[in-house]
Protein backbone atom coordinates (compact mmCIF):
# COMPACT_ATOMS: atom_id res chain seq x y z
CA UNK A 1 0.00 0.00 0.00
CA UNK A 2 1.31 3.10 -1.10
CA UNK A 3 1.01 6.45 0.42
CA UNK A 4 0.69 9.64 -1.62
CA UNK A 5 2.97 12.51 -0.69
CA UNK A 6 -0.20 14.84 -0.64
CA UNK A 7 -1.97 12.89 1.87
CA UNK A 8 1.13 13.33 4.27
CA UNK A 9 1.19 16.61 3.51
CA UNK A 10 -1.80 16.93 4.75
CA UNK A 11 -1.70 14.86 7.76
CA UNK A 12 1.31 17.10 8.68
CA UNK A 13 -0.71 20.62 8.43
CA UNK A 14 -3.54 19.21 10.00
CA UNK A 15 -1.48 17.87 13.01
CA UNK A 16 0.33 21.14 13.17
CA UNK A 17 -2.79 23.22 13.54
CA UNK A 18 -3.96 21.30 15.94
CA UNK A 19 -0.92 21.45 17.79
CA UNK A 20 -1.27 25.63 17.40
CA UNK A 21 -4.67 25.56 18.64
CA UNK A 22 -4.12 23.50 21.91
CA UNK A 23 -0.77 25.76 22.24
CA UNK A 24 -2.21 29.12 21.46
CA UNK A 25 -5.67 28.63 22.50
CA UNK A 26 -6.63 31.55 25.17
CA UNK A 27 -5.51 34.06 22.11
CA UNK A 28 -7.93 32.43 19.79
CA UNK A 29 -10.47 31.98 22.52
CA UNK A 30 -10.11 35.85 22.66
CA UNK A 31 -10.16 36.36 18.66
CA UNK A 32 -13.22 34.29 18.46
CA UNK A 33 -14.83 36.09 21.37
CA UNK A 34 -14.26 39.67 20.00
CA UNK A 35 -15.63 38.38 16.43
CA UNK A 36 -18.74 36.70 18.07
CA UNK A 37 -19.36 40.16 19.56
CA UNK A 38 -18.48 42.02 16.35
CA UNK A 39 -20.95 39.58 14.53
CA UNK A 40 -23.82 39.99 17.48
CA UNK A 41 -25.90 42.10 15.43
CA UNK A 42 -25.65 39.86 12.07
CA UNK A 43 -26.39 36.62 14.37
CA UNK A 44 -29.49 38.13 16.02
CA UNK A 45 -30.97 39.58 12.78
CA UNK A 46 -30.60 36.16 11.50
CA UNK A 47 -32.79 34.92 14.68
CA UNK A 48 -34.95 37.45 14.39
CA UNK A 49 -35.61 36.98 10.59
CA UNK A 50 -35.71 33.35 11.34
CA UNK A 51 -38.53 33.65 14.02
CA UNK A 52 -40.32 36.16 11.97
CA UNK A 53 -40.29 34.33 8.79
CA UNK A 54 -42.60 30.87 10.56
CA UNK A 55 -45.60 33.42 10.92
CA UNK A 56 -44.79 35.61 7.61
CA UNK A 57 -44.85 31.94 5.68
CA UNK A 58 -48.28 31.63 7.27
CA UNK A 59 -49.29 34.88 5.82
CA UNK A 60 -47.90 34.58 2.41
CA UNK A 61 -50.35 31.70 1.92
CA UNK A 62 -53.38 33.49 3.30
CA UNK A 63 -53.05 36.52 1.29
CA UNK A 64 -54.65 36.28 -1.88
CA UNK A 65 -52.46 33.29 -2.48
CA UNK A 66 -54.62 32.62 -5.95
CA UNK A 67 -54.58 36.29 -7.11
CA UNK A 68 -52.87 37.38 -10.30
CA UNK A 69 -52.94 40.88 -9.49
CA UNK A 70 -49.52 42.81 -9.94
CA UNK A 71 -50.12 45.03 -7.40
CA UNK A 72 -51.29 42.00 -4.74
CA UNK A 73 -48.41 40.07 -5.86
CA UNK A 74 -45.96 42.80 -5.72
CA UNK A 75 -47.19 43.78 -2.07
CA UNK A 76 -47.61 40.23 -0.95
CA UNK A 77 -43.87 40.04 0.77
CA UNK A 78 -43.81 43.54 2.56
CA UNK A 79 -47.15 43.40 3.62
CA UNK A 80 -46.89 39.99 5.63
CA UNK A 81 -43.47 40.90 7.10
CA UNK A 82 -44.64 43.71 8.65
CA UNK A 83 -48.13 42.06 9.56
CA UNK A 84 -45.76 39.10 11.17
CA UNK A 85 -43.73 41.90 12.93
CA UNK A 86 -46.56 44.05 14.03
CA UNK A 87 -47.93 40.22 15.61
CA UNK A 88 -44.78 39.39 17.65
CA UNK A 89 -44.49 43.11 18.89
CA UNK A 90 -47.86 43.12 20.32
CA UNK A 91 -47.46 39.59 21.79
CA UNK A 92 -44.62 40.75 23.80
CA UNK A 93 -46.16 43.96 24.45
CA UNK A 94 -49.04 42.65 25.94
CA UNK A 95 -46.76 40.18 28.18
CA UNK A 96 -44.97 42.66 29.76
CA UNK A 97 -47.86 44.73 30.32
CA UNK A 98 -49.74 42.08 31.90
CA UNK A 99 -46.59 41.16 33.72
CA UNK A 100 -44.27 43.63 35.16
CA UNK A 101 -46.65 46.18 36.47
CA UNK A 102 -48.67 43.65 39.02
CA UNK A 103 -45.42 41.67 39.77
CA UNK A 104 -43.56 44.67 41.31
CA UNK A 105 -46.73 45.57 43.01
CA UNK A 106 -46.50 42.35 44.57
CA UNK A 107 -42.79 42.59 45.76
CA UNK A 108 -43.72 46.14 47.14
CA UNK A 109 -46.44 44.18 49.30
CA UNK A 110 -44.60 41.70 50.05
CA UNK A 111 -41.73 43.64 51.98
CA UNK A 112 -44.24 45.59 53.25
CA UNK A 113 -45.79 42.64 54.94
CA UNK A 114 -42.79 41.10 55.98
CA UNK A 115 -41.66 43.17 59.13
CA UNK A 116 -45.38 42.13 60.32
CA UNK A 117 -44.62 38.75 59.66
CA UNK A 118 -41.35 38.64 61.47
CA UNK A 119 -42.70 40.39 64.99
CA UNK A 120 -45.81 37.82 65.12
CA UNK A 121 -43.29 35.06 64.37
CA UNK A 122 -41.51 35.94 67.66
CA UNK A 123 -44.00 36.41 69.44
CA UNK A 124 -45.55 33.03 69.25
CA UNK A 125 -41.78 32.34 69.56
CA UNK A 126 -41.65 33.50 72.68
CA UNK A 127 -45.53 32.29 73.80
CA UNK A 128 -44.34 28.69 73.13
CA UNK A 129 -40.74 29.47 75.31
CA UNK A 130 -39.22 28.18 71.94
CA UNK A 131 -36.38 31.51 72.34
CA UNK A 132 -34.15 32.82 74.79
CA UNK A 133 -35.42 35.53 76.91
CA UNK A 134 -32.31 38.62 76.01
CA UNK A 135 -32.63 37.12 72.15
CA UNK A 136 -36.10 38.03 72.10
CA UNK A 137 -35.83 41.14 73.88
CA UNK A 138 -33.22 42.03 70.89
CA UNK A 139 -35.25 40.72 68.30
CA UNK A 140 -38.36 42.40 69.83
CA UNK A 141 -36.39 45.72 69.75
CA UNK A 142 -35.20 45.41 66.46
CA UNK A 143 -37.23 48.44 63.97
CA UNK A 144 -37.96 45.82 61.24
CA UNK A 145 -39.96 47.91 58.79
CA UNK A 146 -36.93 50.58 58.84
CA UNK A 147 -34.50 48.09 58.42
CA UNK A 148 -35.87 46.43 54.93
CA UNK A 149 -36.92 50.34 53.92
CA UNK A 150 -32.37 50.80 54.18
CA UNK A 151 -32.17 47.41 52.58
CA UNK A 152 -34.57 48.67 49.93
CA UNK A 153 -32.69 51.87 49.69
CA UNK A 154 -29.42 50.19 49.15
CA UNK A 155 -31.24 47.68 46.29
CA UNK A 156 -32.21 50.66 44.39
CA UNK A 157 -29.27 52.93 44.83
CA UNK A 158 -26.78 50.23 44.20
CA UNK A 159 -23.43 50.48 45.03
CA UNK A 160 -20.82 52.94 43.68
CA UNK A 161 -20.89 56.58 42.51
CA UNK A 162 -24.31 57.73 40.84
CA UNK A 163 -22.04 59.15 38.30
CA UNK A 164 -20.52 55.76 37.40
CA UNK A 165 -24.28 53.81 37.95
CA UNK A 166 -25.33 56.96 35.29
CA UNK A 167 -22.38 56.20 32.94
CA UNK A 168 -22.72 52.39 32.66
CA UNK A 169 -26.62 52.43 32.23
CA UNK A 170 -26.11 54.78 29.29
CA UNK A 171 -23.37 53.03 27.30
CA UNK A 172 -25.30 49.77 28.25
CA UNK A 173 -28.62 51.24 26.75
CA UNK A 174 -26.97 53.10 23.72
CA UNK A 175 -24.97 49.68 22.90
CA UNK A 176 -27.91 47.89 23.23
CA UNK A 177 -30.53 50.39 20.55
CA UNK A 178 -27.86 50.07 18.14
CA UNK A 179 -27.02 46.46 17.74
CA UNK A 180 -30.77 46.21 18.13
CA UNK A 181 -31.18 48.21 15.59
CA UNK A 182 -28.50 46.99 13.19
CA UNK A 183 -30.34 43.52 13.94
CA UNK A 184 -33.66 44.71 12.72
CA UNK A 185 -32.25 46.57 9.55
CA UNK A 186 -30.39 43.06 8.54
CA UNK A 187 -33.49 40.72 9.55
CA UNK A 188 -35.54 43.24 6.98
CA UNK A 189 -32.91 42.84 4.40
CA UNK A 190 -32.82 38.78 5.11
CA UNK A 191 -36.54 38.66 4.89
CA UNK A 192 -37.11 41.26 1.78
CA UNK A 193 -34.48 39.55 -0.04
CA UNK A 194 -34.85 35.30 1.22
CA UNK A 195 -35.47 33.98 -1.89
CA UNK A 196 -32.82 35.34 -3.93
CA UNK A 197 -30.21 35.07 -0.95
CA UNK A 198 -31.42 31.45 -1.17
CA UNK A 199 -30.48 30.86 -4.55
CA UNK A 200 -27.14 32.58 -4.20
CA UNK A 201 -26.68 30.39 -1.03
CA UNK A 202 -27.69 27.17 -3.02
CA UNK A 203 -25.62 28.38 -6.30
CA UNK A 204 -22.34 28.67 -4.26
CA UNK A 205 -22.82 25.27 -2.36
CA UNK A 206 -23.35 23.13 -6.34
CA UNK A 207 -20.30 25.17 -7.34
CA UNK A 208 -17.67 24.52 -4.52
CA UNK A 209 -18.99 21.34 -3.42
CA UNK A 210 -18.80 17.50 -5.06
CA UNK A 211 -22.45 16.30 -5.70
CA UNK A 212 -22.39 14.19 -2.80
CA UNK A 213 -21.51 16.40 -0.40
CA UNK A 214 -24.16 18.91 -1.79
CA UNK A 215 -26.97 16.41 -1.39
CA UNK A 216 -26.03 15.33 1.93
CA UNK A 217 -24.99 18.89 2.83
CA UNK A 218 -29.51 20.20 2.15
CA UNK A 219 -30.70 17.11 3.72
CA UNK A 220 -28.97 17.48 6.60
CA UNK A 221 -30.18 21.56 6.64
CA UNK A 222 -34.32 20.38 5.10
CA UNK A 223 -33.84 18.15 8.57
CA UNK A 224 -32.52 21.00 11.11
CA UNK A 225 -35.00 23.49 9.55
CA UNK A 226 -37.82 21.37 9.63
CA UNK A 227 -37.08 20.64 13.28
CA UNK A 228 -36.42 23.64 14.19
CA UNK A 229 -39.51 25.17 12.35
CA UNK A 230 -42.03 22.36 14.13
CA UNK A 231 -40.75 22.91 17.64
CA UNK A 232 -41.29 26.74 17.37
CA UNK A 233 -44.76 26.31 16.18
CA UNK A 234 -45.64 23.19 18.59
CA UNK A 235 -44.03 25.42 21.30
CA UNK A 236 -46.05 28.50 20.82
CA UNK A 237 -49.09 26.55 20.12
CA UNK A 238 -48.78 24.44 23.26
CA UNK A 239 -48.00 27.50 25.93
CA UNK A 240 -50.99 29.88 24.66
CA UNK A 241 -53.23 26.30 25.24
CA UNK A 242 -51.36 26.24 28.65
CA UNK A 243 -52.03 29.86 28.87
CA UNK A 244 -55.60 30.09 28.57
CA UNK A 245 -56.32 27.19 30.42
CA UNK A 246 -54.72 28.45 33.22
CA UNK A 247 -56.44 31.82 32.85
CA UNK A 248 -59.99 30.33 33.00
CA UNK A 249 -59.42 27.84 35.69
CA UNK A 250 -58.02 30.75 37.85
CA UNK A 251 -61.54 32.90 36.87
CA UNK A 252 -63.52 29.72 37.99
CA UNK A 253 -61.36 29.26 41.35
CA UNK A 254 -61.44 33.31 41.78
CA UNK A 255 -57.66 33.26 42.60
CA UNK A 256 -56.34 36.57 41.77
CA UNK A 257 -53.83 37.86 39.06
CA UNK A 258 -55.73 35.55 36.67
CA UNK A 259 -54.85 37.44 33.34
CA UNK A 260 -51.03 38.09 34.65
CA UNK A 261 -50.26 34.14 35.72
CA UNK A 262 -51.86 33.12 32.30
CA UNK A 263 -49.85 34.75 30.24
CA UNK A 264 -46.25 34.49 32.56
CA UNK A 265 -47.13 30.63 32.62
CA UNK A 266 -47.65 30.93 28.59
CA UNK A 267 -44.68 32.73 28.31
CA UNK A 268 -42.63 30.22 31.07
CA UNK A 269 -43.81 27.02 28.96
CA UNK A 270 -41.49 27.71 26.11
CA UNK A 271 -39.04 26.70 27.80
CA UNK A 272 -39.09 22.96 28.05
CA UNK A 273 -39.81 20.82 31.44
CA UNK A 274 -38.55 23.60 33.52
CA UNK A 275 -40.55 26.33 31.83
CA UNK A 276 -44.17 25.08 33.75
CA UNK A 277 -42.13 25.49 37.19
CA UNK A 278 -40.64 28.07 37.11
CA UNK A 279 -44.10 30.11 35.90
CA UNK A 280 -45.31 28.19 38.98
CA UNK A 281 -42.97 29.23 41.38
CA UNK A 282 -43.33 33.19 40.51
CA UNK A 283 -47.27 32.88 40.32
CA UNK A 284 -47.59 30.66 43.83
CA UNK A 285 -45.37 34.03 45.16
CA UNK A 286 -47.57 36.71 43.83
CA UNK A 287 -50.60 34.85 45.03
CA UNK A 288 -49.00 34.44 48.38
CA UNK A 289 -49.09 38.19 49.09
CA UNK A 290 -53.03 38.04 48.89
CA UNK A 291 -53.64 34.32 50.71
CA UNK A 292 -51.63 31.49 51.53
CA UNK A 293 -54.60 29.13 51.27
CA UNK A 294 -55.07 30.80 47.75
CA UNK A 295 -51.17 30.09 47.24
CA UNK A 296 -51.62 26.28 48.02
CA UNK A 297 -54.90 26.11 45.99
CA UNK A 298 -53.16 27.92 42.65
CA UNK A 299 -50.00 24.94 42.86
CA UNK A 300 -52.30 22.42 43.38
CA UNK A 301 -54.78 23.23 40.35
CA UNK A 302 -51.61 24.30 38.25
CA UNK A 303 -50.27 20.31 39.44
CA UNK A 304 -53.33 19.16 37.97
CA UNK A 305 -53.27 21.41 34.84
CA UNK A 306 -49.84 20.10 33.84
CA UNK A 307 -50.17 16.16 34.09
CA UNK A 308 -53.20 17.19 32.24
CA UNK A 309 -50.79 19.14 29.65
CA UNK A 310 -48.36 16.39 29.61
CA UNK A 311 -50.50 13.13 28.80
CA UNK A 312 -52.99 14.50 26.41
CA UNK A 313 -51.98 18.12 24.80
CA UNK A 314 -47.85 17.84 24.52
CA UNK A 315 -47.78 14.83 22.72
CA UNK A 316 -49.99 15.87 20.43
CA UNK A 317 -49.03 19.25 19.59
CA UNK A 318 -45.01 18.87 20.00
CA UNK A 319 -44.47 15.53 21.11
CA UNK A 320 -45.88 14.21 17.30
CA UNK A 321 -44.24 16.47 15.45
CA UNK A 322 -40.49 16.07 16.75
CA UNK A 323 -40.77 13.12 17.03
CA UNK A 324 -38.28 12.96 20.25
CA UNK A 325 -38.65 10.39 22.83
CA UNK A 326 -39.35 12.46 26.66
CA UNK A 327 -36.08 10.91 28.11
CA UNK A 328 -34.39 13.04 25.32
CA UNK A 329 -36.35 15.80 25.75
CA UNK A 330 -35.15 16.11 29.85
CA UNK A 331 -31.78 14.62 28.79
CA UNK A 332 -31.26 18.07 26.19
CA UNK A 333 -32.75 20.77 28.31
CA UNK A 334 -30.49 19.49 31.53
CA UNK A 335 -27.28 19.61 29.05
CA UNK A 336 -28.56 22.88 27.36
CA UNK A 337 -29.15 24.95 30.33
CA UNK A 338 -25.64 23.69 31.74
CA UNK A 339 -24.14 24.85 28.82
CA UNK A 340 -25.78 28.06 28.03
CA UNK A 341 -28.53 28.67 30.42
CA UNK A 342 -32.05 29.98 29.63
CA UNK A 343 -31.02 30.07 26.18
CA UNK A 344 -29.59 26.75 25.96
CA UNK A 345 -32.22 25.09 27.02
CA UNK A 346 -34.60 26.20 23.86
CA UNK A 347 -31.78 25.56 21.53
CA UNK A 348 -31.11 22.41 23.00
CA UNK A 349 -34.27 20.22 21.98
CA UNK A 350 -34.66 20.97 18.45
CA UNK A 351 -30.80 20.20 17.89
CA UNK A 352 -31.68 16.79 19.73
CA UNK A 353 -34.51 16.06 17.65
CA UNK A 354 -32.21 16.81 14.19
CA UNK A 355 -29.37 14.39 15.35
CA UNK A 356 -31.65 12.02 16.55
CA UNK A 357 -34.00 11.90 13.34
CA UNK A 358 -30.42 11.72 10.91
CA UNK A 359 -29.26 8.73 12.80
CA UNK A 360 -32.55 7.40 13.18
CA UNK A 361 -32.43 7.60 9.51
CA UNK A 362 -29.17 6.54 8.39
CA UNK A 363 -30.05 3.57 10.57
CA UNK A 364 -32.99 2.49 8.88
CA UNK A 365 -31.31 3.26 5.40
CA UNK A 366 -28.60 0.26 6.74
CA UNK A 367 -30.80 -2.01 7.95
CA UNK A 368 -32.62 -1.91 4.88
CA UNK A 369 -29.71 -2.24 2.39
CA UNK A 370 -28.30 -5.16 4.90
CA UNK A 371 -31.56 -6.64 4.28
CA UNK A 372 -31.75 -6.60 0.49
CA UNK A 373 -28.26 -7.44 0.43
CA UNK A 374 -28.98 -11.61 1.16
CA UNK A 375 -32.19 -11.45 -0.79
CA UNK A 376 -29.80 -9.84 -4.11
CA UNK A 377 -27.49 -12.97 -3.28
CA UNK A 378 -29.96 -15.55 -3.47
CA UNK A 379 -31.61 -14.33 -6.42
CA UNK A 380 -27.86 -14.25 -8.35
CA UNK A 381 -26.81 -17.75 -7.13
CA UNK A 382 -30.55 -18.83 -8.66
CA UNK A 383 -29.77 -17.15 -11.79
CA UNK A 384 -26.52 -18.72 -12.27
CA UNK A 385 -28.01 -22.45 -11.55
CA UNK A 386 -30.61 -22.14 -13.84
CA UNK A 387 -27.96 -20.84 -16.18
CA UNK A 388 -25.52 -23.86 -16.01
CA UNK A 389 -26.78 -26.85 -18.45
Amino acid sequence: MTIEWKTCLKIGVSIFLLYLGVQYWPGIAGVLSALLGAAAPLLIGCVVAYIINILMSFYERHYFPKSTNRYLCKSRRLVCMLGAAITLIAVIVLIVALVLPQLGACVQTLFALIPGAIAKLITGLEEMNLLPENLADTLSGIDWKSQFSSIMGVLTSGIGSVMDVVINMVSSISSGVVTGFLSLIFAIYLLLGKDKLKGQFDRVLRHYMKKSWYENTMYVLSIVNDCFRRYIVGQCTEAVILGLLCTVGMLILRLPYAAMIGALIAFTALIPVAGAYIGAGIGAFMILTVSPVKAIIFVVFLVILQQLEGNLIYPRVVGSSMGLPGIWVLAAVTVGGGIMGIMGMLVSVPVTAALYRLLRNDMNQTSARSDTLPEKGAQEQRKKEQEEP
